[in-house]
């Protein structure tokens, strides 16, 4: 059965142009379009979609709201499309925060080096988040502005999904550390990871003993808007990586976009090197490339965790970290909007436990913190 999508843009050209897209895929069904956020809320009552793309600024209702009163009342995975500025970064990132699963730039020549690819990226991903179920939001018990996933969705997740992983989820009352030392903790995830990252980095303590480096596929223009409000909410510190940053724990290092984020000797710790990178690479930044870079800086000292993403980023940077003693984890099935890339990583047998999201960073804390 094809995923039925909602087109939601203020643009006539647009719907039409995003439409003729998905529509040449034959696993997607456009199923109805809306020129503004009032008019989504009904088509999506109507036409009960498996997948929204939403523009941001609309008339009479914008996108973000729009998010938020669907997550509210009829909950469903939605694509949000954004201009790569300062101010679209921030619109997104918010947009994020009200329950948008994943994001696209506007301008489809910013998507990918050619119109092909670009064509096949968004079908690919509005097919991912198809895959999706959602369920309605509780209300907020905490000051983080990402809200907890619930606990029943995840239950009734598992309970539906074919068990692909061959590492079986870890509870958090279950998880006992291993005792191993480490000098750096590292994360890599795409699609689901800024609310992913959110949710880990806000809940560790200022006094974090290790640098941490995160790789998030995001646009150039994102990056630095996402650190900082990453900054803003963490008890730790939280920076866009330049080059030559000399690590410190407690801090923590975001891959720049459209850079690649590599790691030298120097120090306790390390320095950071961000360079071009070769114009092939599908990912910029790419977690195989920083993975890479750290197994030979931190060999068996680093804790290199897989987050939700489409695609298999991470699982040869996590062969060679693995290879040189240190460890790897992947976050569930369950708790992914997309489970590719940590299942990359379980299948190919390099993840050692598979975690929940909401497990995660206590579990991070038992393992490096805790003696």
């Amino acid at each position: 059965m094809a995923i039925k999508v909602l087109v939601v843009d203020d643009s006539s050209f647009f719907r039409r142009r995003v439409s003729e897209i998905l529509s040449q895929d034959p696993n997607l069904e456009v199923v109805a379009d809306a020129r503004n956020g009032a008019d989504a809320l009904k088509k999506a009552e109507e036409f009960k979609p498996n997948v929204i793309t939403m523009d941001i600024e609309m008339p009479i209702m914008d996108g973000i709201t729009a998010v938020k009163e669907i997550m509210a009342s009829n909950p469903t995975p939605v694509l949000m499309f954004s201009s790569l500025t300062h101010d679209g970064a921030q619109a997104t990132l918010d947009a994020l925060d009200a329950g948008a699963l994943d994001f696209l730039p506007k301008k489809f020549e910013d998507i990918a080096t050619n119109r092909d690819q670009a064509i096949r990226l968004l079908q690919q991903k509005v097919k991912a988040l198809g895959q999706r179920r959602l369920f309605r939001r509780i209300p907020r018990t905490s000051a983080t502005p990402i809200e907890a996933k619930r606990p029943q969705r995840e239950a009734r997740l598992a309970s539906k999904r074919p068990n692909v992983a061959e590492t079986p989820s870890v509870a958090k009352t279950a998880f006992k550390a291993s005792g191993k030392q480490y000098k750096a903790l590292v994360i890599g995830t795409s699609t689901g990871g800024p609310v992913a990252l959110q949710r880990i980095l806000t809940q560790l303590p200022a006094n974090y003993p290790h640098p941490i480096l995160l790789i998030q596929h995001m646009p150039a223009a994102f990056t630095p808007a996402f650190a900082s409000r990453l900054n803003g909410l963490c008890k730790i510190q939280v920076k866009e990586a330049e080059n030559g940053d000399v690590m410190k724990p407690g801090c923590a290092y975001l891959a720049p976009g459209g850079l690649q984020m590599l790691i030298e000797k120097s120090g306790s710790y390390g320095r950071i090197k961000v360079v071009e990178g070769k114009a092939e690479m599908n990912y910029k930044p790419s977690v195989d490339i920083t993975f890479a870079s750290a197994s030979k800086v931190f060999a068996d000292k680093a804790l290199a965790i897989v987050l939700t993403g489409m695609g298999a980023d991470g699982r040869e940077g996590a062969r060679l970290l693995k290879a040189a003693g240190s460890t790897i984890w992947a976050q569930d099935e369950a708790s992914s909007v997309v489970y590719g890339m940590p299942q990359a990583v379980t299948q190919a047998g390099l993840s050692s436990k598979s975690f929940s999201l909401e497990n995660i960073a206590s579990a991070i804390i038992k393992e490096t913190m805790e003696r």
